[in-house]
């Protein structure tokens, strides 16, 4: 399939985009020691239209960086969640939380969203019980609001993205300052912007309206691979 001028096809098993241990589109194998997949970042934000361009920023800039993105989205119907979560922030090395939605939601009976702080209390109580193999970071639309919506986490460095893609990529790059692979923030735009042409086609062939689905999750994280690559190998 050709989206945006990139033919999309699944990565080979066991590659990342900088030569890693990624496996194939859905999952990474742990190490040899039986570890978290050195690369894997579990994405813990809000599916909803309106974050739609922070995701795509997301895996733009965490797939630039030569990591991988993982998601609950991932997750088949029908399997307890709460367990499938949890195993799923034990086999990723990172995790990364948007806590920008705090507030409670337009609907009738509006209520906050808890899902996002509480995966981050599981993050938190498994870097807790294994200190060596789990690192999370907190991201955040305002700055010190988190003070005040979650004042257990004063004084721990948050990542202040202002909701803007831009925002993201620049904060992706101070998070992971140690990563091999070091992209410019314009790299990760060029990726985020054929994420974002692409991104129609991609639901379409999904037969979905919605990009927070896990077919569309997928096929973006193989065309943001695709995307790095050719801009990484342009500089």
């Amino acid at each position: 399939m050709c989206v945006g001028g990139v033919q999309l096809r699944a990565a080979p098993a066991g590659r990342a985009a900088d030569g890693k241990n990624v496996g194939s589109r859905r999952s990474s194998p742990r190490n040899r020691a039986g570890n978290a997949s050195a690369v894997d970042v579990f994405l813990n934000v809000p599916y909803d239209r309106d974050f739609e361009d922070l995701l795509l920023a997301y895996t733009a800039g965490l797939t630039s960086l030569g990591l991988f993105p993982r998601a609950t989205l991932e997750i088949a119907g029908g399997e307890r969640r709460l367990d499938r979560t949890f195993e799923l922030i034990q086999r990723c090395r990172y995790s990364l939380h948007d806590l920008s939605r705090v507030e409670v939601d337009g609907k009738v009976g509006a209520t906050p969203r808890f899902n996002m702080p509480f995966e981050l209390g599981l993050a938190v109580a498994w870097q807790r019980a294994q200190p060596k193999q789990h690192t999370w970071f907190v991201f955040e639309a305002k700055p010190h609001r988190i003070e005040k919506s979650l004042s257990d986490l004063s004084g721990t460095d948050v990542y202040i993205h202002r909701g803007r893609p831009s925002g993201v990529f620049s904060e992706l790059t101070n998070a992971f300052v140690r990563t091999q692979r070091q992209p410019s923030v314009d790299q990760m735009k060029l990726v985020f912007y054929g994420l974002r042409e692409g991104l129609r086609k991609l639901m379409r062939n999904a037969g979905t309206k919605s990009t927070f689905k896990a077919r569309v999750f997928d096929d973006l994280r193989v065309l943001a691979r695709a995307l790095s690559e050719r801009h990484m190998d342009s500089r």
